[in-house]
């Protein structure tokens, strides 16, 4: 998010700003690529905690799934696809926590970092030297000085303000720290590209924990966003409003998953060898959850994590609900939703009223009569401003992660997201954006054509900028 303000804020980053948007220019999301309509031949495979199961045993607890969720095929239609296209295995036994927001966020993860014995893997795209940044320092800090290896990777152009000298102490306390992608060229790794980002959020703890979502280290997300908006701006600096965020809280087998993600980053970027800890303990079962680790990287010949939700998308039956931060979307997104309506799926969108990028914010808005007149539904967040990426599907399909829904996500960044199949999370899920929708406006067709000259030239203008925010 704040890589997007240091575009504009500043004139003497012009340059840097001109060099984005000519190599952003040669980035584009391949047409269906792969191909969308192939059909596996092969039944479905989940994982346990001792490898894969039998066909018998991976049938049987789809049958489950499907039995105990809405009427709805997505199963059969999607997960066939998706183990053809994806290297990320289905995993079961895993038990998963919906956290929203900074502080339920904030509180798990301390105790979390507080608890570990072995060794804590953090990777983030904004690190603040702020309250929140500096407490983490401090514990990280406080768990090496305790004999627990902690390795770091921050991305230098979203943790662009955070001043070198604040990482200073985390090495000398023997954190490694890892800076992805340094803005500087003098520090350049081979295959530097400057465009390229890492905009993940996880942190693993001794290999039995991790944590995904859409929540950067930043005091900005130091309130909650339910409640009296007095309350909730007398938490924050200077009285701004708070942020809406989603994240989740894993342990199971699917933690071996996240820390492969992890370690293809750092030896990615050349990072110093690891200490030799327990990074994949045996993995023990903790829940009934089925979840799917996506990782998504540029260097790849398709986002995994696009093709992933465009299928779910297009298999589709009953109901889409997508929470976005940042929604540019591209042609074939596009015509996914608007084809979902067709086939008479309820599609409904919630997206920020406010936000901290006003390019995107206009560039979203210049799709909203194209989806409201193919009757989609869009809802805006009101006072909050909306940050999480999340996704409902036939109630029974959900992913969380770093993930927005636009060309920057799909293209240039490294992202994040977990896949979480059942009704009982998805029941989760579900009451979670109706409370969203209680906070929320609805935008109609009608109205949106009211909207003034100056607004549609912003969006215009907005519009023309699509594949470089």
């Amino acid at each position: 998010m704040y890589m997007r303000k240091f575009w504009y804020v500043n004139i003497t980053k012009l340059v840097v700003v001109i060099c984005l948007a000519l190599l952003a220019s040669c980035s584009s999301i391949p047409t269906m690529v792969p191909d969308m309509a192939m059909q596996s031949p092969h039944p479905v495979q989940l994982d346990g905690k001792n490898g894969p199961l039998t066909a018998k045993q991976s049938k049987a607890i789809l049958e489950k799934l499907k039995k105990n969720g809405d009427d709805t095929n997505i199963f059969d239609k999607h997960l066939a696809l998706m183990s053809e296209i994806t290297d990320s295995p289905l995993m079961i036994g895993n038990k998963v926590e919906l956290l929203i927001d900074g502080p339920t966020t904030y509180d798990a993860m301390f105790t979390a970092i507080e608890n570990a014995k072995d060794h804590i893997n953090m990777e983030t795209y904004i690190f603040e030297d702020d309250d929140i940044g500096r407490h983490f320092a401090a514990l990280l800090i406080a768990k090496q000085r305790s004999g627990v290896q902690v390795n770091l990777i921050y991305d230098s152009a979203g943790s662009f303000y955070t001043p070198k000298e604040f990482f200073t102490p985390l090495k000398e306390s023997g954190v490694n720290v890892l800076e992805f992608n340094p803005v500087n060229p003098l520090l350049a790794r081979k295959g530097w590209q400057f465009n390229q980002r890492d905009h993940r959020k996880l942190l693993i703890v001794d290999g039995q924990v991790a944590f995904v979502g859409g929540i950067n280290i930043s005091s900005v997300y130091s309130s909650g966003s339910f409640g009296s908006s007095s309350h909730k701006k007398s938490q924050l600096p200077n009285g701004k409003q708070p942020w809406r965020d989603t994240h989740l809280r894993m342990s199971g087998p699917v933690v071996n998953e996240f820390q492969k993600l992890f370690m293809a980053t750092w030896n990615e970027q050349k990072g110093e060898t690891l200490a030799a800890k327990n990074y994949f303990p045996d993995p023990v079962n903790q829940g009934n959850e089925v979840v799917q680790a996506l990782g998504s990287n540029p260097k790849e010949p398709y986002c995994q994590i696009y093709v992933t939700l465009l299928s779910a998308i297009n298999s589709a039956e009953t109901q889409i609900s997508l929470t976005n931060a940042y929604f540019v979307p591209d042609p074939q997104l596009l015509t996914a939703l608007k084809e979902a309506v067709q086939r008479g799926v309820d599609v409904r969108l919630l997206l920020p009223e406010k936000t901290d990028s006003n390019m995107v914010f206009y560039a979203s808005r210049s799709f909203y009569d194209e989806l409201l007149s193919a009757n989609i539904k869009i809802y805006e967040r009101q006072d909050a401003l909306l940050h999480a990426k999340t996704a409902l599907i036939d109630g029974v399909w959900s992913t969380i992660g770093s993930t927005n829904l636009d060309w920057r996500s799909f293209t240039n960044n490294q992202e994040i997201n977990a896949v979480i199949l059942g009704q009982d999370f998805g029941t989760q899920m579900q009451t979670i954006f109706e409370k969203d929708l209680e906070s929320s406006k609805l935008i109609t067709l009608e109205d949106w054509r009211k909207r003034s000259i100056a607004a549609r030239i912003k969006e215009r203008m907005a519009r023309l900028w699509a594949r470089m925010l």
